[in-house]
């Protein structure tokens, strides 16, 4: 009877120390707001950075002349002079906001999408897609979408540092005018290595608009603004630290 009870108290105490050690190990958090996008299409740092594509699935309407040829194809892109008021009601100088506009009309329901990625700024029309280097460790992805009451759905597409793809969904866009969309970054995603250097953060790839096989297609706008996120930036300092910066390494490796 003694011996259990002793045993008993040595696995409370332990599991007391265990929390305490956990609570007294608690990883620091900084967690900053980071704006990957304006979408605003104007120089400098204020601008868009990136120019933006659209490829979408094969019932994509085309219109053909009498020999076939295509004439005209969907869907098309552009920066429009539209932006939801509402996130930009102090803004005095309205002048240079943007968002971008998608013109979609596919020939039949269905699982239709479309996809909006980036290409280099100033890249000429067979530019192909680059990825936009997230900072940190992402927490939440936030976008404004306009809507016009449609069900549609929108998702955004990372990749980490093993090249694996992940798709987070930011919900339906099936609302009248403006809204903004966020979602959490499972924890699942890997965004650290257990080796040095131990930051690796995620790619944004591209947005994805789905249509419900059930909705209309035949002629619909969507438009984005203002993408960013909430991410955590704090690296644990240790002695040596400034070793794991790839830029360091190269300076000090370089010609070598």
């Amino acid at each position: 009877m003694k011996q259990s009870s002793f045993r008993a108290t040595c696995l409370i105490i332990m599991a007391c120390i265990a929390v305490l050690s956990a609570f007294g190990d608690e990883r620091t958090i900084v967690l900053e707001t980071k704006v990957v996008e304006t979408f605003d299409n104007t120089d400098g740092d204020d601008g868009s950075k990136y120019d933006w594509r659209l490829e979408a699935s094969k019932f994509a309407t085309k219109t053909k002349d009498a020999d076939g040829n295509v004439t005209d194809s969907w869907p098309k892109v552009a920066y429009i002079d539209a932006w939801p008021e509402q996130f930009f009601r102090s803004t005095e100088d309205t002048s240079a906001l943007k968002s971008l506009g998608i013109w979609g009309k596919f020939d039949r329901r269905g699982y239709n999408w479309i996809d909006v990625y980036p290409v280099e700024k100033g890249g000429d029309e067979n530019a192909g897609a680059v990825t936009i280097p997230m900072v940190g460790r992402l927490q939440y992805i936030d976008l404004w979408v306009w809507g016009s009451n449609l069900r549609y759905s929108i998702e955004a597409y990372f990749r980490d540092y093993n090249g694996i793809m992940y798709v987070i969904g930011l919900g339906s866009i099936n609302h009248t005018g403006w809204k903004n969309l966020r979602a959490p970054v499972p924890a699942s995603i890997p965004q650290a290595k257990t080796v040095l250097p131990k930051f690796a953060a995620l790619d944004f790839v591209k947005f994805r608009i789905w249509t419900e096989p059930t909705e209309r297609v035949d002629n619909f706008y969507v438009y984005l603004d203002h993408f960013k996120v909430l991410t955590d930036t704090f690296e644990t300092p240790f002695d040596g630290d400034k070793l794991e910066d790839p830029a360091k390494v190269d300076e000090l490796w370089g010609g070598k």
